[in-house]
């Protein structure tokens, strides 16, 4: 199931290029809300930008603790074999 705004979806370019025909038009009167657009789009890329690298170093992370996890299990497997060899010579 697609999910379909009212609005469409506005860009940072779209909203500077308002901002540029303001300026043209010398029609100031809504640049104070167009700025704040422009500041909350920038915010929400570099929150993007900031999750992605977070997921990057979870993601090696994970990959180094499942070596580990590997590791003491087979550690584990090897001392279960000593101890039945072991209660066995007793």
């Amino acid at each position: 199931m697609r999910y379909f705004s009212a609005y469409p979806n506005r860009t940072l370019c779209d909203a500077i290029s308002e901002l540029r025909k303001a300026y043209e038009t010398r029609n100031f009167s809504y640049v104070l809300g167009l700025a704040e657009e422009i500041q909350s789009m920038a915010n929400r890329m570099e929150a993007k930008l900031s999750d992605g690298k977070d997921i990057e170093s979870w993601t090696e992370q994970r990959r180094e603790l499942k070596e580990e996890i590997q590791a003491l299990t087979k550690e584990v497997e090897k001392l279960k074999k000593e101890k039945e060899r072991l209660s066995k010579g007793e």
